[in-house]
């Protein structure tokens, strides 16, 4: 048993979209969370430039102790997973995208046209296709990037005509040529639009991997018995490189009405220390 906190990192505020699962199936476990707000979109940068970042963030929570470091954004995960996981060998370390990848492999068929949707980095790495395909060889996998998503889910511009609009750009050409009737959601960031896709495209099944990767954090943490022996007192803290208002709003939309104790810290990344 360890009640240590798990630790969680996201170039913004997307990777908040699995803590609510989290929570739900874990209630005892405390979270220390970094949102790489000042420094989003990660999905645009070079993969050598998120590498920095990504190693820079998790040296800072492996200084805060914690037990776990889980990976939900799905940039990461698929550029330097592999990576941190050398790097920090003596620590267990969760991404995002082979959770997912295991969801579509035991519940998708031949009969299935798949689409992956994620930022341009995630589509290009085609780590979600090579995961799939070493599960399933034979499933259909189609992918498409659509980077202007992340910026609009930052600002808040979610519920209205522009974000709707910006969807179907992406996304009606893509689902109607290759037939997709299951679609996986490669960005951490997207589950925030998830009632705008099941709006425009009621007949697809989608798949969240924000979810997903709870039952992994689970295993792991059972696997290596480091589940929480007991509920604490202790703080959520919610870091962010620059903590905007958009960030704070949606961590307190996910504890509403659940008793958790959240905290909320500036740290400037390149200063090293709170602000």
């Amino acid at each position: 048993m360890d009640n240590r906190p798990i630790g969680f990192f996201d170039s913004g505020l997307g990777g908040l979209t699995c803590i609510a699962p989290l929570t739900r199936a874990l209630p005892r476990e405390r979270i220390i969370y970094f949102g790489d707000t000042a420094r989003t979109p990660y999905g645009s940068k070079s993969p050598d430039t998120i590498r920095g970042f990504a190693r820079q963030i998790a040296d800072f929570l492996v200084q805060q102790d914690v037990k776990m470091i889980a990976i939900p954004c799905n940039t990461v995960s698929a550029t330097c997973l592999a990576d941190l996981q050398e790097r920090f060998s003596d620590l267990p370390l969760v991404g995002i995208i082979h959770p997912a990848a295991e969801t579509v492999a035991k519940t998708c068929t031949e009969s299935n046209s798949i689409g992956v949707i994620g930022t341009k980095v995630t589509i290009r790495s085609r780590t979600y296709d090579e995961y799939i395909h070493r599960l399933a060889p034979s499933l259909s996998i189609h992918s498409a990037a659509c980077p202007a998503f992340v910026p609009l889910i930052e600002e808040g511009i979610i519920e209205n005509e522009i974000m709707d609009l910006t969807i179907r750009y992406y996304m009606d050409s893509f689902i109607s040529y290759h037939k997709i009737d299951t679609l996986v959601l490669g960005c951490t960031h997207y589950p925030l639009i998830l009632e705008n896709l099941r709006h425009l495209y009621p007949k697809l099944r989608i798949i969240n991997p924000s979810e997903e990767i709870v039952g992994c954090i689970k295993n792991r943490l059972d696997e290596q018995n480091l589940f929480a022996e007991r509920e604490t007192s202790a703080e959520n803290i919610f870091y962010a490189s620059d903590l905007s208002e958009n960030f704070v709003n949606m961590i307190n939309r996910i504890f509403k009405n659940t008793g958790f104790t959240v905290a909320f810290k500036n740290f400037d990344m390149e200063a090293n220390k709170c602000g």
